[in-house]
C-alpha cells in the first residue's frame, strides 16, 4: 500500500514538473514574437503566421502535456534522437533550446516530407545560418536556410510569398525541397550541396565539406546517444 502511495506521488510530481516546463517554454515562444514584431518591418498577418508556426513546431516536439501519470519509458527513440539533437544544437550554437527544439522537429518532418536527411538539412542551416531565423545576406538570401527567394517563386507561392520565408517552419520546408530537387538532379550529395550554395562549379568543394563535416558531428553525437542508451 506504502509503495502504491509513494508511486502515485512521484507520478503527479513528474506530471507536474512537464506541465511547468512546457509553460516556461511557452513564454519562451510569445516572448521571442513580441520582440520580432517590434524590431521587424514585416506586415502584422506575417508574424502571426510565424508565431503559429513556432507553436506548432514546439507541439510536435513536445507533445501534449497533462499533469497526468508519465509512463516509464513513454518517450520514443526517436523522440529521445530530436531530444539529442536539439540538446546538442542549442549548446553548440548558444541558441534557446525551446526555439531549437522547433526548428529541429520542424526538419524531421521535411527530411520525412521531401526524403531528405533531417541530419542534412539542419546541418545546412548551421553553415547557413548558425540557426538564426532572421538572417540576412547580401544577396538577399533569407532565414534559417538561407533561400533567394527571387529563384524560387513557386515554391513560395502556396505560402504566401517571399515574407513567409522568415517563418522558420516555412524556411526549412522550402530549404528542404530545394535540396531534395538538387538530391535528384545530380544523383550525390556533395554536387548537390555546392549548386544549393551557389558554387557549383568552385573546385575545392568547400560548402560542401563543411556541411558535411557538420552533419558527421550530429552522426557521431547521436551513435554515442545510441550506445549509452543500449
Amino acid at each position: 500500500m506504502e509503495t502504491t502511495e509513494l508511486t502515485m506521488k512521484f507520478s503527479g510530481l513528474a506530471g507536474a514538473l512537464r506541465l511547468f516546463s512546457a509553460a516556461r517554454a511557452l513564454l519562451a515562444l510569445v516572448g521571442l514574437a513580441v520582440i520580432l514584431a517590434a524590431t521587424l518591418p514585416a506586415p502584422r498577418e506575417a508574424l502571426l503566421r510565424q508565431f503559429a508556426a513556432w507553436t506548432e513546431a514546439w507541439d510536435g516536439e513536445s507533445g501534449n502535456v497533462t499533469a497526468g501519470t508519465i509512463q516509464p519509458g513513454a518517450l520514443s527513440a526517436a523522440a529521445r534522437e530530436q531530444r539529442a539533437v536539439t540538446e546538442f544544437i542549442a549548446k553548440r550554437y548558444r541558441v534557446a533550446q525551446d526555439a531549437t527544439a522547433g526548428f529541429v522537429a520542424s526538419a524531421y518532418r521535411a527530411g520525412n516530407e521531401w526524403q531528405v536527411d533531417p541530419l542534412l538539412i539542419l546541418a545546412v542551416m548551421a553553415v547557413e545560418s548558425r540557426y538564426n531565423p532572421v538572417a540576412e545576406s547580401n544577396m538577399g538570401a533569407k532565414g534559417l536556410m538561407q533561400v533567394i527567394p527571387k529563384y524560387h517563386p513557386e515554391k513560395l507561392a502556396g505560402h504566401g510569398g517571399e515574407s513567409a520565408l522568415l517563418d522558420p517552419h516555412v524556411n526549412i520546408q522550402v530549404g528542404a525541397q530545394i535540396l531534395r530537387e538538387y538530391l535528384r538532379r545530380f544523383g550525390e550529395t556533395e554536387t548537390a550541396l555546392q549548386m544549393y550554395a551557389g558554387a557549383f562549379d568552385e573546385p575545392s568543394s568547400s560548402y560542401a565539406f563543411k556541411v558535411l563535416a557538420e552533419r558527421s558531428r550530429l552522426e557521431q553525437m547521436l551513435k554515442q546517444v545510441r550506445r549509452t542508451a543500449a
